[in-house]
């Protein structure tokens, strides 16, 4: 049996979803908090994975890092060396989509131009009527960064069949 750890960096701008994300993950769907408070530091979530058809297992270390560009410097600090990057931004809302370059340049400088796999989610999908950012835009843009592209509604828990392991 190989244990497995990674850290996956999860940033996006402010009242993307980060947080409420990261929790219906660490919960496996089974607990939607209406209400969070601004995050203002990083906050840590450990969740051991198993890899199908395996006995091996990934200890994934979430750090879900605060996206108010006040607190984003102070943040950097302790997001080490990231094994995978997962960027968040807002269906319903173009600017936070638009933001995504910035915070990948941050990445990348914090990385010191090295690769971080990882995946661009466009989270709020049940507010489709409130839509700005089109999946093919999106996804576009996801690619010619290197990363997937996945769409996803914390509310209505499909994280779990989007992003789950499977």
């Amino acid at each position: 049996m190989v244990k497995l750890r990674a850290r996956c960096l999860l940033l996006g701008d402010a009242a993307v979803g980060k947080s409420c994300l990261s929790h219906i993950f660490y919960n496996d769907g089974s607990l939607f908090q209406k209400n969070y408070s601004l995050t203002t530091g990083v906050e840590l979530v450990m969740k051991c994975i198993n890899i199908p058809e395996t006995n091996d297992s990934v200890e994934l270390y979430i750090l879900d890092s605060a996206g108010k560009e006040t607190l984003v410097e102070g943040c950097e600090k302790m997001w080490g060396e990231p094994s995978l990057l997962c960027l968040v931004f807002d269906l319903t809302n173009e600017q936070s989509f638009a933001n995504c370059t910035c915070w990948m340049e941050r990445v990348q400088a914090h990385c010191k131009g090295l690769h971080v796999p990882g995946v661009l989610v466009g989270n709020k999908s049940d507010l489709s009527a409130r839509r700005e950012v089109q999946a093919s835009v999106a996804k576009e843009w996801a690619h010619s960064k290197g990363l997937e592209y996945h769409e996803t509604s914390a509310e209505q828990r499909e994280i779990m069949q989007n992003l789950g392991p499977g």
